[in-house]
């Protein structure tokens, strides 16, 4: 009685609707625990509460698989058991999870999977029952997402963020909003147009779900999102540095490049002229030493080698204008920070704008120089129209921290101790991970430390202040080195990975692209652990791949076997 009473425990009337394989592996079990000469079979039946004949049933099945299998009867034995099916279960919830629905790898190459593997004795791999399990799996994903962010957003501390957006074509219209500090997907959907309307009308529904309230929106120049950020927001627009220097490559790069290649192939042209020169001079003195045509050959090289030096110089001034070129687009990067790089010093708006114009001043000097075309130089004019945006976002920075430490109820001397010291410090080393060089990275961290440690010293003001406070302090010096925000990488790398993956599956559906975002905000990890969810919410969300197993269904059992005896 005991048994009985257990038994129905473990299996009850929902299990054996949802997971009828399960239910047979664990009556089988049953059966063989309780299986002796003082009990029938229809005695043991009664006690599992299953007809007598469907239990016959469940047990001619396990052994004619075990006779029948290619693997050792042990194996089978295990994988026929409700462990087993537990291990079959995880692997096949692994494989969907990771090869399908995040790297795309397609149904019948996970039958071939199973296939070549020889599980497909025990799991099912036509394509139509795995196709089965990638549709619950994507269902299941789409319900994790909603049901994790309305439970997150629950707790979630009010706060303000700044978010890039961008659209991209598949080929309709998909609209994208990322929280840059997190990478958390805020907005991923098509929609049939692109206008501000529709843009209040996407993202206003995702923010409305969560107490945020966006101050930056950063995005190229497009009409609709400066619209919407002015209009609907009433936040702040950052122009997108990536897009300046696009503009700024476009305008000048290519064309230098060209230049520069023409100018490679006169000087091997000179070269060749003079080379061919010289070997006629040298043959003819050697042969007729006293022949007039000795002395026209070295007029001819004498020109030969005034147009090759000529070449060279031209060449030489072809390179220079080409690496002015780059450094000056490069030190449009290296100038746009609201906190000098070389020294952690604050800069203001109007020191930043003279550092950003003297190098648009090289670049339009050069473009001079070249000769460059008209529409190069209107590239290049369009480029440096974003500038007043650029030192308007630098502006904004610093009345931002005004407002954030005038709601804090900071000190004035705190004051000026965070925004000299504090911010800086932890802003270099968010920089330090974006240096384009290894030299530069270390150099920054080196820099950022030297700051942080001057910063925190207990000598200072630092050591007055309690240990709550300090951590206080830290948390909001952080919040603060997180604003300033200049481009929509993030964005831009979110659109790669969507074209990558429209490559692959030719087309998206809606249901396709909600599961999409859900395994970017809940799968991917950083190199510290954290997922997306995590870093915006502040809260460690459920695991996604547990969930997922709790959830999905046993696997089907295959009708026969697949492969030939």
């Amino acid at each position: 009685m005991d048994t009985t009473a257990h038994f129905t425990l473990v299996v009850s009337r929902e299990e054996q609707a949802v997971s009828p394989r399960l239910v047979a592996a664990q009556a089988v079990e049953q059966f063989e625990r309780l299986d002796s000469p003082r009990i029938s079979r229809s005695e043991i039946a009664r006690i599992l509460q299953v007809p007598d004949s469907t239990l016959r049933h469940w047990i001619r099945t396990r052994r004619l698989r075990m006779r029948d299998s290619q693997w050792p009867p042990q194996s089978v034995q295990f994988l026929e058991s409700s462990e087993g099916l537990a291990l079959l279960r995880r692997l096949l919830t692994a494989a969907h999870l990771i090869f399908g629905q995040h790297n795309d790898c397609g149904i019948r190459n996970l039958c071939a999977f199973l296939e070549l593997s020889g599980l497909d004795e025990f799991i099912a791999c036509s394509y139509g029952a795995q196709q089965a399990v990638a549709h619950q799996m994507e269902s299941l994903l789409i319900a994790f997402g909603e049901q994790e962010d309305q439970r997150l957003a629950a707790s979630m501390a009010p706060r303000e963020i700044s978010v890039a957006v961008d659209e991209t074509f598949h080929p309709q219209i998909c609209l994208v909003g990322i929280e840059p500090v997190s990478d958390f997907i805020l907005l991923e959907t098509y929609q049939p147009r692109r206008d501000a309307e529709t843009w209040n009308q996407c993202l206003g529904a995702s923010l409305a779900q969560r107490p945020l309230i966006v101050c930056q929106v950063v995005s190229d120049q497009a009409k609709a999102i400066i619209r919407y950020t002015q209009t609907h927001l009433g936040a702040q627009h950052s122009p997108d540095l990536f897009h300046v220097q696009q503009d700024v490559s476009r305008a000048v790069s290519s064309s230098l490049a060209s230049q520069t290649r023409s100018a490679q192939a006169q000087q091997t042209k000179a070269q060749e002229v003079m080379a061919d020169l010289q070997g006629q001079l040298a043959a003819c003195r050697e042969q007729c030493p006293e022949s007039q045509f000795g002395a026209d050959l070295e007029q001819q090289l004498h020109r030969a080698q005034t147009a090759e030096a000529a070449a060279a110089e031209h060449l030489a001034a072809c390179q220079a204008r080409q690496q002015q070129a780059r450094q000056a687009r490069l030190g449009l990067s290296r100038d746009y920070h609201p906190f000098d790089l070389a020294d952690g010093r604050p800069l203001e708006a109007e020191e930043v704008g003279r550092r950003l114009s003297a190098h648009f001043d090289t670049l339009e000097q050069i473009a001079t120089e070249a000769n460059l075309s008209a529409r190069s130089t209107k590239q290049l004019g369009k480029a440096r129209r974003v500038l007043k945006l650029m030192m308007a976002t630098i502006s904004f920075i610093w009345r931002m921290f005004d407002v954030w430490f005038s709601c804090w109820d900071l000190p004035e001397p705190t004051r000026q101790w965070i925004r000299q010291e504090l911010i800086p410090g932890l802003y270099l080393a968010r920089a330090a991970e974006k240096a384009p060089t290894a030299a530069q990275r270390q150099r920054l961290r080196d820099l950022s430390q030297e700051i942080l440690v001057r910063a925190r010293s207990p000598d200072g003001l630092w050591g007055t202040f309690s240990p709550e406070t300090q951590a206080d302090l830290e948390q909001k010096g952080q919040i603060c080195a997180d604003l300033f925000q200049r481009s929509s990488s993030c964005v831009e790398g979110r659109n790669g990975q969507l074209s990558l993956k429209h490559h692959a599956l030719h087309r998206f559906t809606v249901r396709k692209l909600q599961a999409l975002t859900v395994l970017h905000n809940y799968l991917v990890r950083r190199p510290d652990g954290t997922t997306a969810a995590e870093r915006f919410y502040g809260t460690a969300p459920q695991d996604l791949f547990g969930w997922l197993l709790d959830r999905l269904a046993v696997p089907a059992r295959p009708r026969c076997r697949r492969r030939a005896a």
